[in-house]
């Protein structure tokens, strides 16, 4: 027979696949933000670069 009340366990599953999706979000995140500092630093790197070579 069934047990009665509410489903075993749903409550924590449901927990942990918000939790899991918040730290795939920031992963993703601090990935992305890393990757537009390093294209900083080269674009800058590259301008100084081609200012000092016309010279």
């Amino acid at each position: 027979m069934p047990k009665k009340g509410s489903a075993k366990n749903t409550k924590n599953k449901a927990k942990h696949s918000k939790l899991m999706g918040k730290k795939i979000n920031k992963l993703k995140l601090e990935k992305q933000q890393h990757q537009d500092k390093l294209k900083a630093i080269i674009r800058k790197a590259n301008e100084a670069k081609n200012e000092e070579a016309p010279k």
